[in-house]
């Protein structure tokens, strides 16, 4: 093992103003001094396009939103001298769906990865959990700060003892002093100094405190309450200084002026330990009690102060054993009661206060510092030991470099009505008019979370405008419109059927207004009675995988109403199943007797099901059927698919001509759901070398992907490249890279 390790650290990072970019600088500054290595960096994450005015050892920066710039950083890493990456997390510091866009920079980085915890949930919903069991699968040492953190790891997401460290927060080393001699320097000699701090919000608790205070004041009319800390960034963004002001106007109404100080701005951490030191009595009344980790409550503890608190997971670890009171959440008048307990047992107070001072000791920096290294070494030690191995016995898998998220194509398509559905030669056709199926795929491309284009919003409106008026009566839908406005069938297809629920689930889970969510959630329900009795195989897939999304914003929102939705998803998903079993055969796993069009959206039909119902056999079929396209679709060098001139069946070969775009496009969305699943990297390999049939890695090696215009050609024949550029081909293009782009 090498005499020094370089470590990268990830985090916010200060100046910006959290207690996580707190804790990374002063992680960072202790590692500096405590190791052998002058070569540690960081990079920052910015919650702000203009980022900040950084330190000279930030040598990366992350848009909290660009998915590249995750991308990017893993390239950095990767090339760079860096031994160990040292992660500090809150699903919050991250882009994407609970925080999952930090995973496209973790599966690329090729160094070992020692993820600090700063929030862990018990109870997670569906979203949050499968982001914890991605950040667990892809780190190889977990940090934790108090022991309820490593049992919820071990009980609820069933993590490995050797898998999770314990190392407490850290804190400065300062004496157990007197504090009267820093109260003269704050004007505040001869006071009763209470103390909050950390940055603001209206889980702080901070009008339950006030509340407790009047009884207080009475009694000891010398009590100054310091408020210290400006309001957190965030709660700037959404509420602006709504919970600050409502606690001063409290104070006035309460006629607390006199007692009750605001420090509305963020100090150095040599004003906030003068601050700490001047205080007598430190109060956390916290309104949750899933709280896991206090910095506030930990340099409090370590600089020896009398503690009062709320029964938070953190602080009944940390203050039993008489290091501190604990009172229940929003009871008032016991905070009243320990708040006087103390002032009237000045004795009691000071034991309280050394034995606080006495097990902070190994909580000082210095100490963290030192855990942190060892932690270091011994998971470099094994990195190193396991990468030779894998090195013997593990494939390579390659990555492609994946084309920028580009609409210019989708812009020029739509219009005020809808998109529409071919070109000739690129240029939007009105012949054709426009189409329910292209509608429907293209919403689940608008709703994406890397699409963070502001224009489209208005798109997205008039994507379901259209959906909402070719519902029919009995819940169906008209497929074709021409130009005029006319729908021109009784109702389109069971597959349109699909795609158009295929559609609405996405803006049930992630359409931007409750207005739009509300809509695609009643044509759902209007659309029931059809979804019972499809006998389309693909209908059936749409369906699914339109249903899956939907219940996982239903189960967020834990709603009651959801019996009908999943019984629908069970039964079709049962009747795939049932096509499964009719037709396989020794050497034929799959759905039908033949191989047609639009075939892995029935893989990831199951696959998605699997993500929500639980059953092994959806998860089953779905990755048997999927290895089975594989099989028949692979050969080695690259995706030669089944084309429609002729397709697949078991007694004949597969037609080479007439290779569509939304082949590839489905196989490289069924390969990511695989993966997630399964955590198998060779599926992810595989959703690579799909995607790239779009880019030259074919049976013509020509790409049918414009990296100028975005446009994507409508596959190919025996004549070559169709130069006509339709909707279709368009968002099973975007559909991929949009899946694909995480990883």
């Amino acid at each position: 093992m090498k005499n020094s390790l370089n470590t990268i650290f990830i985090g916010s990072y200060v100046p910006r103003k959290c207690g996580i970019a707190t804790f990374t600088n002063d992680l960072y500054n202790t590692i500096v001094a405590e190791s052998k290595s002058g070569g540690h960096r960081v990079i920052a994450m910015n919650n702000i396009p203009e980022g900040y005015n950084y330190p000279e050892e930030v040598a990366f920066e992350i848009q909290r939103n660009h998915l590249p710039d995750y991308q990017r950083a893993a390239d950095f890493i990767n090339n760079s001298n860096t031994d160990i990456v040292s992660l500090q997390h809150e699903f919050g510091l991250f882009g994407g769906l609970a925080g999952d866009y930090l995973y496209s920079l973790m599966s690329r980085v090729t160094k070992p990865i020692i993820t600090t915890l700063h929030t862990i949930i018990r109870e997670p919903n569906p979203d949050y959990r499968k982001s914890m069991e991605e950040l667990i699968r892809y780190s190889h040492r977990l940090v934790v700060m108090t022991e309820m953190s490593r049992e919820i790891l071990k009980d609820v997401y069933g993590v490995s003892e050797e898998k999770i460290e314990l190392t407490y927060h850290g804190v400065p080393d300062v004496p157990f002093i007197d504090d009267n001699q820093y109260k003269k320097l704050r004007n505040l000699d001869g006071r009763i100094v209470i103390l909050t701090f950390g940055l603001l919000n209206p889980g702080k608790g901070i009008e339950v405190l006030l509340d407790a205070l009047v009884p207080v004041v009475e009694k000891y009319p010398q009590i100054t309450y310091i408020i210290l800390g400006a309001t957190h960034p965030e709660v700037i963004k959404s509420q602006g200084e709504k919970y600050r002001i409502s606690l001063e106007r409290k104070v006035q109404d309460m006629g607390l002026e006199n007692n009750v100080i605001f420090h509305n701005r963020y100090v150095t951490l040599d004003e906030l330990c003068d601050y700490i030191i001047s205080s007598d009595i430190y109060v956390s009344p916290y309104l949750n009690r899933e709280q896991i980790v206090s910095g506030a409550l930990t340099y409090a503890l370590g600089m020896g102060k009398a503690i009062i608190s709320t029964p938070y997971w953190h602080a009944q670890e940390v203050l039993s054993d008489g290091r501190g009171l604990l009172v229940d959440f929003g009871d008032v008048e016991a905070l009243s009661q320990a708040l006087l307990s103390l002032m009237n047992d000045p004795d009691t107070c000071q034991l309280m206060r050394k034995k606080a001072y006495e097990f902070g000791r190994q909580m000082i920096w210095k100490e963290v510092g030192r855990h942190y290294l060892k932690i270091f070494e011994d998971v470099f030690e094994l990195w190193e030991m396991d990468m030779a191995k894998k090195r013997l016995e593990s494939p390579t898998i390659f990555h492609v470099t994946l084309p920028e998220i580009k609409l210019n194509h989708l812009y020029l398509l739509s219009d005020d009505v809808g998109i529409f559905q071919h070109t000739k030669f690129g240029i939007p056709d009105r012949n054709h008019g426009y189409s329910t199926d292209d509608v429907g795929r293209g919403l689940a491309v608008l709703t994406n979370d890397q699409i963070q284009n502001q224009d489209i919003l208005p798109l997205m409106t008039t994507y379901l405008s259209f959906l909402y008026h070719a519902q029919t009566e009995n819940g169906h839908f008209h497929n074709f419109m021409n130009y005029d406005r006319r729908f021109i069938d009784e109702q389109g297809s069971e597959d349109t059927l699909g795609r158009a629920i295929f559609g609405l689930g996405h803006i049930v889970r992630w359409g931007p207004t409750e207005g739009m969510r509300a809509l695609a959630h009643s044509m759902i329900e209007k659309s029931e009675p059809m979804l019972e009795n499809l006998n389309a195989p693909r209908a059936k897939a749409y369906t699914i995988c339109g249903l899956c999304i939907a219940l996982k914003r239903y189960e967020e929102r834990q709603y009651n109403d959801t019996a009908q939705i999943k019984s629908i998803l069970i039964k079709l998903s049962d009747e795939l199943i049932a096509l499964y079993n009719k037709n396989q055969t020794e050497d034929w796993n799959w759905f039908e007797p033949i191989v047609t069009y639009g075939n892995a959206i029935m893989c990831e039909a199951l696959l998605s099901a699997f993500q929500v119902i639980h059953d092994p056999i959806y998860k089953k079929v779905g990755l048997i059927t999927l290895d089975f396209l594989t099989d028949i679709q692979q050969n080695g060098k690259y995706f030669d698919l089944v084309g429609n001139e002729g397709w697949h069946t078991s007694n004949k070969e597969k037609a080479m001509f007439g290779q569509q775009p939304i082949e590839a496009g489905y196989l490289t969305n069924a390969y990511v759901t695989a993966y997630e699943i399964t955590g198998d990297k060779l599926y992810l390999h595989h959703a690579y070398n799909a995607f790239e049939w779009f880019l030259g890695r074919n049976l013509l090696g020509l790409p049918l992907y414009d990296f100028h215009t975005g446009a994507v050609a409508d596959g190919f024949d025996s004549h070559g490249i169709n130069e006509n550029q339709g909707a279709e081909s368009l968002i099973c293009f975007l559909l991929a890279l949009l899946s694909l782009n995480r990883y």
